[in-house]
């Protein structure tokens, strides 16, 4: 068993987090046609784990990339509550699955600088595993967020997650993302705007925060 030297533990992030300085918020094809094809599990939970997603995103400032794919002859705009949350973000309209296969999507995660790509998608089995397999491939850190994306069925969701993470990807759920760029409640610049997404989005946790002001103030209202 290999030894540690306590005494050199100090507190301190580790390279493994996600945090608002390294990370790169990727959405691909969230479009009416892609929900309608998904049956992984329930769409309106999809959706709100989305939108939170992207919230998460716009209150720690960091990069977002929305795509779509071939929105104006099949899948139609991107899902319009995720646009709001980014009502200046253009997406960027492909006619590739693989997203990585797609130039204007790639130049625009180099642009970042970011190695951290934190990535969601419909369907998992496709437009999300493509990409994911491309960046990982070259030497890019993936972490897939399981409940903002959604497979054709259960099976192809849970298969594909099963795919990227043994080619090394990481599953997350939009709320741990969300508290990881957060970590710590002393952080007041972003504890009332992540408070508030999960008021709206966190459901039960969301809930509690709203009752625990109510009785307790401070953390609701």
């Amino acid at each position: 068993m290999a030894e540690f030297n306590l005494d050199n533990v100090e507190p301190a992030p580790s390279d493994d987090l996600i945090t608002p300085d390294n990370s790169v918020f990727v959405f691909i094809d969230h479009q009416p046609q892609m929900f309608f094809g998904v049956g992984s599990g329930d769409r309106g939970s999809i959706i709100n784990a989305t939108v939170g997603l992207g919230k998460a995103a716009k209150a720690f400032n960091v990069p977002t990339i929305l795509t779509t794919v071939a929105a104006q002859s099949f899948s139609g705009n991107l899902l319009p509550m995720l646009q709001a949350v980014f009502p200046d973000e253009k997406p960027i309209d492909r006619t590739s699955m693989n997203a990585w296969e797609d130039a204007s999507v790639v130049e625009a995660i180099k642009a970042t600088g970011r190695r951290k790509l934190v990535l969601s998608g419909l369907w998992s089995e496709v437009c999300l595993v493509l990409p994911a397999l491309s960046a990982i491939a070259q030497g890019y850190e993936v972490f897939v967020v399981a409940d903002a994306s959604g497979g054709v069925t259960a099976a192809a969701h849970e298969h594909a997650l099963l795919r990227m993470t043994q080619a090394g990807a990481v599953p997350v759920t939009w709320i741990q993302v969300l508290l990881e760029l957060q970590r710590d409640w002393a952080r007041q610049e972003t504890y009332v705007p992540v408070t508030d997404i999960v008021k709206e989005h966190g459901g039960a946790y969301g809930l509690g925060l709203h009752y625990a002001g109510d009785f307790i103030g401070g953390h609701g209202g």
